[in-house]
């Protein structure tokens, strides 16, 4: 089916004409922006955010790698994009849908325009689209394979052909292509938006598993005193245990990333096997995103495709040790099995209020939590800092008996 707009709007502005094709047959057309005229055919997953603002954090976001987004706020661009609000070192979409683009953008701290910025980075963006009748329809039909592109000499029935042969989201280990090659130290903070506070922190030594961490969690733990050495998502259980038996790590924490958690078998070997011991023993572990429901799948937990995805700003999570309800930022298409959980002794300790999924865990007898949703994202703003805060304590509390200990030996 083929879905064209005004053709007045699509012509006076003069830009080229760009093409979205979903693999059931739909065909949305509007203007073409960012990296026009390349031959681009990008074939990825499509799906929505409904985040009003942060579009360039999501741009940068790896865990969106292998992915068309769709903005559902009606007109993006309007702050522009600066080399600040980023994720990580470039554009991780495969390519960007929006109603309008803005012509203009207005913020003291942005130094170029969105469709520069895709240019650069070699992304193809589509405006000019219903993307409310878009994101109905994924929200009917489910998160699908798409084709988008610029191309004139492709027609729709081709399209669509090149959609339907997009790699489903479900069994691929995208993880390596994002995550780091080798180990690395990170130190930065959060500098001018750092919410002040102790400035003579204890310092903990934190192994970080990259399997596409988003800058601003680094920046968040090592506001808190943590000495960040990120590792790739790969490094054998048996690398991370000598560094912690020698007392030269208090923490493993392991990151956000894209594709389907059960593919990623390497980090979910490494974390089956740190988990092994008993509770003296267990590295304190916190895990984010992808990393908690990598955390799960290692304790023998299950996960499953959502039908859509939870993507936006304004998520709300019940967290069931206090009541307390959390507005969180979240970006995954997977969950974990509640019943699975409970069978291997984990407590779900966060539930997402609009269709109870498990939002949040722990293990009952063992120094080992997670989050599916983003707490250094700040979208409360503050409601969710409070669990780098508990890692911390966690890593201080070990610390504490395994002085003692020595102590008394």
């Amino acid at each position: 089916m083929h879905l064209p707009n005004d053709a007045s709007t699509v012509a006076n502005l003069n830009q080229p004409i760009g093409r979205l094709a979903l693999a059931n047959g739909m065909v949305y057309t509007g203007r073409a922006f960012g990296a026009v005229g390349r031959g681009i055919v990008a074939r990825a997953e499509v799906v929505f955010n409904t985040a009003v603002s942060g579009y360039q954090e999501s741009l940068t976001d790896p865990s969106y790698t292998g992915q068309i987004l769709v903005q559902t706020f009606p007109m993006i661009g309007n702050t522009g994009t600066n080399g600040e609000d980023v994720e990580s070192n470039k554009v991780q979409v495969s390519g960007l849908i929006v109603r309008e683009l803005a012509r203009l953008y207005s913020n003291y701290r942005a130094d170029d325009g969105l469709s520069a910025y895709l240019a650069r980075y070699g992304v193809l963006g589509l405006e000019g689209i219903d993307t409310r009748a878009l994101t109905k329809h994924l929200r009917t039909s489910g998160s699908m394979a798409g084709a988008l592109t610029d191309r004139t000499d492709l027609d729709d029935a081709e399209l669509v052909e090149a959609a339907r042969s997009a790699p489903s989201m479900a069994g691929q280990n995208l993880v390596p292509l994002v995550g780091c090659a080798s180990r690395l130290s990170w130190s930065e903070t959060l500098g001018e938006w750092s919410p002040g506070g102790d400035t003579e922190k204890e310092r903990f030594r934190v192994v970080a598993l990259d399997c596409g961490a988003k800058a601003n969690i680094l920046r968040n733990l090592a506001e808190r005193g943590c000495d960040l050495l990120v590792v790739p998502y790969d490094t054998p259980a048996a690398d991370i245990r000598r560094l912690f038996e020698a007392g030269e790590v208090d923490g493993l924490f392991i990151s956000n990333g894209p594709g389907d958690p059960a593919a990623v078998q390497k980090t979910i070997n490494t974390l089956r096997d740190l988990m092994s011991g008993d509770a003296d023993t267990v590295i304190p572990t916190f895990g984010i995103c992808l990393g908690h429901q990598l955390l799960a799948l290692a304790a023998g937990a299950k996960t499953y495709k959502l039908k859509f995805g939870h993507r936006g700003i304004n998520q709300p999570v019940l967290n069931t040790q206090n009541q307390r309800v959390e507005i969180t930022s979240q970006n995954h298409g997977f969950a974990v099995d509640p019943e699975s959980l409970k069978a291997v002794g984990g407590v779900v300790t966060h539930r997402h209020l609009n269709d109870g999924t498990v939002a949040g865990f722990r293990l009952r007898e063992k120094p080992v939590f997670s989050v599916q949703y983003h707490p250094e994202a700040s979208p409360g703003p503050h409601d969710a800092g409070y669990l780098f805060d508990a890692f911390v304590t966690s890593m201080a509390e070990r610390r504490r008996k395994r002085e003692s200990r020595a102590q008394v030996r």
